[in-house]
């Protein structure tokens, strides 16, 4: 047995152990550019954030926020990187 840890490895577990605690697990090929349940642009997986589940994400867990507000002044500051999510709080308390 290899004792080598490669990301795969690492993916899997975390995938398998997410799955237990109830969330829906896809995996690329599903979500590919050009699949049915696409979520993807970029058919090389190059997409960093998926800008649907991200969307998503900021709505449930900032539901009195307006979804312009969202949309306008959150959503692209993460998908730039220039936003992180400890610093979206501040952002929050300004908009």
């Amino acid at each position: 047995m290899s004792d080598n840890f490669t990301e795969s490895i690492v993916e899997e577990a975390a995938l398998a152990w997410l799955e237990t605690l109830g969330y829906a697990v896809l995996h690329g090929p599903d979500i590919a550019a050009g699949m049915l349940g696409t979520e993807r642009s970029e058919p090389n997986y190059r997409d960093v954030v998926l800008k649907g589940r991200l969307c998503q994400a900021l709505l449930r867990l900032n539901p009195d926020l307006p979804l312009a507000a969202l949309r306008d002044t959150l959503l692209p500051k993460f998908i730039s990187g220039e936003l992180q999510v400890k610093d979206a709080e501040r952002i929050l308390e300004i908009v």
